[in-house]
């Protein structure tokens, strides 16, 4: 069934590729306009089914995960490790892009005009980074109205609150513990009913996409593209590396399990949109369902190697294409404020364009620059999408050894019914 799916989810993208190109060479302006709100619409109520899974599957599944650790401490060890984690991966991932931007010059001696940036779409709006309302927004003033924003890392937040009072009481609260797995077990068979419509909200997306841009917009940005890319396998392979030298042959079993979710949020271009499908998959090759619940959720917040790397490399090719160049204090500096900005808008809708612009103006340039990667950022942020599911998916692998508990894998039928 797995592998079925699979080949829908494939069939469906080179089919949404083939629509849309159709859509874009035949048919006239305002048809081809009707055709991509059509489409769009498709796309629109899968990810919004999607959304309306996430925060009760994320509350239920870190409840019951926090609750079954031992006590307060193996929270705090979990939770350090996973951290560290986090942090090392950003770093790295960070580097990278600088690297791989460096060699590969995308943006030198580009021509501009060529790129037709004039007629590009506005850019979204950009704010500061702020510490206070990076706290403000961390601590939820109630659980009902986080949830009712999709408001992740505050869920996470309330979550671990109450997984770690259940784990510190003596009897382990058992009735709330088993609403809590039923009402898990609930949500994942919803996702699973939902992931069913998963191929055809990817024709949709990509049809869309291709029908609005056409495929020559490929072509123009091809050595930008075709670079990102190229720098998105190198991850995925150190990736791979890590995940080999923690948790051994395991490591081609977890990137063979996460295959769908990973198509999945390629084509949709949404992380969010992956999120249960992973969570589901993990314990089929032996990762803890507890360190999983727990990983999971804070990587969406904290782990975005993706993102980290493309908002290193859309940078300095923008800076390039201005033949802006930096010094090691003021790149240093950058790296920094992306490392730091990346952890504070997590969950905001296209949050790289706006760390990128929040980027461009703390090193004195005008934030309009960021409309130079406008017209190919879905295509990159199919990209790092599917990165940010292979960078939690490692985590929760290496952090379910460090802690003894990478089991035997479950079989795949388990997934919906048992916790």
């Amino acid at each position: 069934m797995n592998r079925r799916f699979a080949g829908f989810v494939v069939g469906a993208m080179i089919l949404g590729v083939l629509t849309g190109w159709v859509c874009n060479r035949y048919l006239a302006p305002d048809q081809r306009g009707q055709a991509v709100a059509g489409l769009s619409l498709i796309t629109d109520v899968f990810l919004r089914l999607i959304k309306m899974i996430i925060a009760p599957l994320v509350l239920t599944t870190l409840v019951v995960g926090v609750g079954h650790m031992e006590n307060a401490a193996a929270v705090g060890r979990v939770g350090a490790k996973t951290l560290g984690w986090f942090l090392a991966a950003s770093i790295v991932s960070l580097l990278l892009g600088v690297v791989m931007v460096e060699w590969l010059q995308p943006g030198a001696g580009i021509t501009l005009h060529a790129l037709g940036v004039s007629h590009l779409a506005a850019a979204p709006a950009a704010e500061p980074f702020s510490l206070a309302e990076f706290v403000a927004h961390l601590v939820p003033t109630s659980i009902f109205d986080a949830m009712a924003r999709n408001e992740i890392l505050q869920i996470v937040i309330f979550a671990l609150f109450v997984g770690t009072a259940v784990s510190m009481l003596e009897d382990k609260a058992p009735q709330v513990m088993q609403l809590a797995e039923q009402a898990a077990a609930i949500m994942l068979k919803v996702t699973d009913m939902v992931m069913k419509l998963a191929p055809a909200a990817i024709f949709a997306s990509l049809a869309s996409t291709v029908a609005a841009q056409g495929l020559p917009i490929l072509i123009t940005y091809a050595k930008f593209v075709g670079g990102f890319y190229l720098s998105i396998g190198m991850l995925w392979a150190l990736l791979f590396a890590a995940a080999f030298a923690v948790v051994g042959r395991r490591a081609g079993l977890l990137f063979g399990a996460i295959r769908e979710p990973v198509l999945i949020a390629f084509s949709t271009a949404s992380s969010e949109a992956a999120f249960p499908k992973v969570l589901a998959a993990l314990p089929t090759v032996g990762v803890s369902r507890r360190i999983a619940a727990f990983v999971l959720p804070l990587g969406y917040s904290f782990n975005l190697d993706g993102s980290m790397m493309y908002c290193t490399f859309a940078t300095l090719f923008i800076l390039q294409a201005h033949g802006v160049h930096l010094d090691a204090s003021r790149l240093v500096a950058m790296l920094f404020l992306l490392l730091v900005t990346s952890k504070g808008i997590a969950g905001i809708p296209r949050a790289a364009l706006i760390i990128i612009m929040a980027t461009l103006s703390f090193l004195g340039l005008p934030e309009n620059w960021i409309v130079l990667v406008l017209a190919v950022d879905h295509l990159l942020d199919m990209g790092r999408s599917g990165t940010n599911i292979i960078g939690n998916s490692v985590a929760a692998a290496v952090v379910s050894r460090w802690e003894g508990a990478l089991d035997e894998p479950e079989p795949a039928i388990v997934i919906i019914h048992e916790h």
